[in-house]
């Protein structure tokens, strides 16, 4: 049975005041965000040059436009191929540093007020780096950026996912480097790359550690492949937080009256609040939709699903959060309400204690939005 959207029976805000720079200067979380898929063009060009890699061109506004376009394929595959330049440009602790630092700045331009970094340690030991040495210095980085965008008076706060690529051998020492350094900015674990063919039970044993260990993990699950990939993320290897999700459409049917029926799988994920780390530009990139307004997202949000929306990668999808919200502001009408619902989704879901996701919330989020509405009135 379809059920009503959290803010359906509140007025809608006008949709003029809800553009890119309004959305901009609203508080944001961002759950699902690769660090190095969101790299500044510039900065990937001093990188490599110094790392003798070579790129496709060296002009900075060049390079946006081959990320994007590159990764406008509608193959997850081809999508994951862009990562081959941004990952060359971080190879060294002062590189990781930079580009965590600068993420932090970036995000906070944006509005961000939590943001998770995620990234997988063992693709930056190219000059010698131990895997230690990679999440000290992004946490490094992520430490100072937080500190630079706060003498801004842009106040934000940052961790870091780290993760293991899923075809590759699976190991537990990326889990192992989570439970290390979780008081030390490093919130949770992922396992991220090519979907199909490499399930995540193949990480069973890392999630187990985890487990046995009181620590969080997300999984990208139900992005490039379906059901399958998300019961095992879910029933299998009991995933905190599903990253993307998005196939669990797969799971609802509509009858010839229009009403839409949820699957054992879709019931059980919506029941009991697995959030849903949806990232729709970047869906669209890898054939999830041709059209935004044919984003599952819609359909999510109204049968009441936790939705949180995200930018996955940054560079790749020419976006930011406010970009992203605009879109779907565009595509389903959404109006403030709604984008506060979303964003206290995803602060209740972030991996942070809970007094700190309170105090976020009712000190930043719902004052803010509250001021954004009286203001609109």
């Amino acid at each position: 049975m379809s059920q009503p959207s959290p803010s359906s029976s509140i007025r809608r805000d006008p949709a003029a005041v809800l553009g890119v720079d309004n959305i901009r200067n609203l508080p944001k979380v961002a759950l699902h965000d690769h660090l190095d898929g969101g790299l500044r063009p510039a900065t990937i060009i001093e990188h490599c040059a110094a790392n003798g890699h070579v790129l496709p061109t060296t002009d900075p506004e060049e390079l946006r436009r081959w990320f994007f376009e590159s990764a406008d394929s509608g193959s997850l595959v081809r999508y994951l191929e862009t990562f081959e330049h941004t990952v060359a440009a971080m190879q060294s602790a002062d590189q990781l540093a930079r580009v965590a630092h600068e993420f932090v700045l970036d995000q906070a331009a944006d509005g961000v007020i939590y943001a998770e970094a995620r990234y997988a340690p063992e693709q930056h030991l190219r000059q010698g780096l131990e895997l230690t040495d990679v999440v000290e210095a992004v946490g490094r980085g992520l430490v100072s950026g937080m500190a630079e965008a706060e003498s801004l008076g842009m106040g934000i706060v940052a961790q870091q996912i780290v993760t293991s690529m899923r075809h590759g051998e699976p190991t537990i020492a990326i889990a192992e480097l989570a439970v290390r350094y979780r008081e030390e900015g490093v919130c949770g674990f992922d396992i991220a790359g090519a979907e199909d063919g490499f399930p995540p039970s193949r990480f069973q044993a890392a999630f187990d550690h985890l487990k046995r260990n009181n620590a969080y993990f997300t999984i990208h699950a139900g992005e490039a492949f379906g059901l399958p990939s998300i019961w095992e993320a879910v029933q299998l290897c009991g995933a905190n937080r599903l990253g993307h999700g998005v196939r669990i459409v797969d799971d609802i049917t509509v009858d010839a009256q229009g009403r839409r029926h949820l699957g054992d799988l879709a019931a059980y994920v919506r029941n009991l609040r697995i959030p849903l780390e949806l990232c729709p530009s970047s869906n669209l990139q890898t054939g999830i939709a041709e059209r935004i307004e044919e984003h599952p997202i819609g359909m999510l949000k109204d049968l009441g699903f936790r939705i949180t929306v995200n930018c996955d990668n940054r560079l790749m999808s020419d976006t930011t959060m406010s970009r992203e919200f605009a879109k779907l502001v565009d595509a389903f009408g959404w109006d403030a309400h709604d984008i506060e619902w979303v964003t206290l989704n995803a602060m209740k879901s972030a991996f942070l204690p809970f007094d700190e996701r309170l105090a976020l919330i009712q000190g930043i989020i719902k004052p803010a939005y509250a001021a954004f509405r009286a203001g609109v009135a």
